[in-house]
């Protein structure tokens, strides 16, 4: 009974060690020679190279399925499969077409040279499903910026000869998404209505068949918060904080709720006024009279900035041209208030060599040079430069405006740079003017 058992024991372990030599016998691929079929446009050489493999040596099944992925990752191919010949493989592959032309059909709102701007795939290269999804992406966020957040972009192929597509994106421009709601979470001190006039989009209502600022713009949205900050730190609140901006769209994508989430924080009044300065013949008296900001003021940002650029425009008249003021600001949280000292401080001598402009279309240079108080053989006064790009911005003609400076043709020069990019046509059509007092008008 022992020796039958140890019989039955002996061949199960013999058993086992036949069946793993089978199997990792089985699992290497003599490859002695390496076709390629299926291919039109790439070399067998190139897609031999993809795979990683060479003749001559043997592979196991997990390096096939390794080469496998390595032709299919260089995206040329729409499917790829490495069969065991008798004493090698076949590397069988399937080319994707390449793109013929690239067309968009359905837009009314957005032309094609807008549209195509955006998109990454081009006549002549090979068409990727993943791209032309990208790209279908990126026409429906083109739409967005338009307030047509229901736009409906769907890429589709028209195969042609020679293994060729058209690459048409097919779009749905839907309807003009309206503000229908534009509400305000922890105002205690301004009410909803007061701050809506405030911001620069609108509540759809009876008007919105003439005042374009009812529809829905991302870019406006941001704006709206800086113009929400201005309106609080003029008024004291220099804490103001805007926590979030949330954006609801209806049901039937025709429609915005739009909630900013603010926290106001305390209101601050103008404290001790001084005057210091950095120069022995200066009259510190002759620029105290030429202050018009009292103590027990509400604090306002533009009510400093507005008596520094008095000083300033005093120390110019004196024949001081590099004289800046420096405004020095301590808080005094017992009674809410804010000390300010203006010192007259010596800036370096650094004289406004040009003034250059670019990125403008269709608005005259002359126009973005009135915003400048500046004009080239200037003092430069940095406060000065920032002011006059704040009112670029103000103008509400560009998406972005960047004012930089960068070193002159000689040490003591420097060259003003203005870079802007216009809205695109018909973007804003609200217009109107800003004050402290009134918001919008």
């Amino acid at each position: 009974m022992f020796r039958l058992a140890s019989c039955i024991l002996r061949c199960a372990l013999f058993s086992v060690l036949l069946a793993s030599f089978c199997t990792a016998v089985a699992a290497q691929v003599r490859v002695d020679n390496i076709t390629v079929e299926g291919n039109t446009r790439l070399p067998a050489e190139s897609i031999i190279e993809f795979t990683g493999l060479t003749a001559g040596r043997t592979f196991s099944n997990s390096e096939i399925n390794e080469a496998v992925q390595g032709v299919m990752a260089t995206g040329h191919f729409e499917t790829a499969e490495i069969i065991p010949t008798g004493n090698g493989i076949r590397i069988v592959v399937v080319e994707r077409p390449t793109v013929n032309v690239v067309t968009i059909e359905g837009n009314r709102r957005l032309s094609d040279d807008v549209l195509l701007e955006v998109v990454t795939s081009e006549a002549r290269r090979v068409y990727t499903p993943a791209v032309a999804e990208a790209d279908a992406v990126a026409i429906a966020d083109a739409y967005a910026t338009a307030a047509r957040l229901a736009a409906r972009v769907t890429p589709k192929i028209i195969r042609r000869s020679e293994n060729r597509v058209d690459l048409v994106f097919e779009v749905s421009e839907g309807r003009v998404v309206e503000n229908e709601r534009i509400s305000f979470v922890g105002n205690r001190a301004y009410s909803d209505r007061r701050l809506r006039r405030a911001i620069s989009t609108k509540q759809a209502g009876f008007l919105r068949a003439i005042i374009g600022s009812d529809t829905y713009v991302p870019e406006r949205i941001a704006f709206d918060r800086q113009l929400l900050v201005d309106f609080y730190r003029s008024r004291g609140y220099v804490d103001i904080q805007i926590l979030g901006t949330s954006v609801e769209l209806s049901r039937e994508r025709d429609a915005t709720f739009v909630t900013f989430t603010i926290r106001e924080g305390q209101k601050y009044s103008v404290g001790e006024i001084t005057i210091s300065s950095e120069f022995d013949d200066t009259d510190v008296q002759d620029y105290e009279g030429a202050l018009r900001i009292r103590s027990g003021n509400t604090w306002s940002p533009t009510l400093v900035d507005e008596q520094i650029a008095r000083l300033e425009r005093l120390a110019l008249q004196q024949g001081f041209d590099f004289l800046r003021v420096d405004p020095v600001i301590t808080r005094n949280e017992r009674d809410l208030s804010l000390d300010v000292e203006f010192a007259l401080v010596r800036g370096p001598r650094i004289f406004v060599e040009r003034i250059d402009i670019s990125g403008n279309q269709t608005t005259l240079d002359r126009v973005i040079r009135r915003q400048f108080t500046t004009v080239e053989g200037d003092p430069f006064n940095p406060r000065e430069i920032r002011n006059a790009a704040e009112r670029i911005r103000a103008l509400g003609f560009f998406r972005t405006a960047a004012v930089d400076t960068r070193p002159g043709s000689r040490s003591d020069q420097i060259i003003v740079d203005v870079d802007v990019e216009e809205q695109p046509t018909g973007l804003l059509s609200f217009g109107g003017t800003y004050n402290d007092d009134s918001g919008f008008a």
